[in-house]
């Protein structure tokens, strides 16, 4: 059970409405993961499903170098729901089941692509230690482009909020799903 309440679109005060029904007339096909507990805030949700949906579907960055960045935030903050919905999405834009499940296990993946092992090492660094270092950067700016790391970094920074919100309000799993990344 959710720690917030669920709003029932037919008690939604009219601006809780309109970003209900704006998010469903996007990309998304439903109001999974954090969307619930940000309806109660309404203007934080309307302009964190703006960023969410740039982040996820717009960015300079290719489906996998995105999902990878995902699963990286997710296993950072054991994000349950947020592993659950992006590890096929992963695996459908080209990450390997053998890389998500190192992942997954705390594991160095193998990656063969040099723009994914950038990718993997710049967000794990900017998330253990709140920065990277020159070295690492000038990699991610040679790999992605400079416009592709500001990119990243928001992907970054948008899923930690996802994945906070996912966390704080317990934001369940589907029925009959179990914990992905374990109690």
């Amino acid at each position: 059970m959710p720690r917030i309440s669920q709003l029932n679109p037919a008690e939604m005060d009219a601006a809780q409405k309109a970003v209900y029904d704006n998010i469903l007339a996007g990309p998304r096909d439903s109001l999974r993961g954090p969307f619930h507990a940000w309806l109660h805030s309404p203007e934080l949700a309307d302009r964190a499903q703006h960023l969410g949906a740039f982040c996820r579907f717009s960015t300079s960055l290719a489906p996998a170098l995105s999902e990878l960045a995902i699963l990286v935030v997710a296993r950072h903050w054991r994000s349950q729901f947020e592993w659950y919905a992006h590890a096929p999405m992963a695996l459908e834009a080209g990450i390997s089941e053998a890389v998500i499940e190192a992942i997954r296990c705390h594991q160095e993946p193998n990656l063969v692509e040099p723009d994914q092992r950038v990718v993997y090492a710049f967000v794990g660094q900017l998330l253990r230690d709140r920065t990277v270092d020159q070295i690492l950067y000038d990699q991610a700016v040679g790999a992605l482009s400079e416009r592709g790391l500001v990119d990243l970094v928001g992907i970054v920074g948008y899923y930690c909020l996802v994945s906070a919100t996912l966390n704080v309000f317990d934001m369940p799993l589907p029925a009959g799903e179990s914990e992905p990344l374990g109690p």
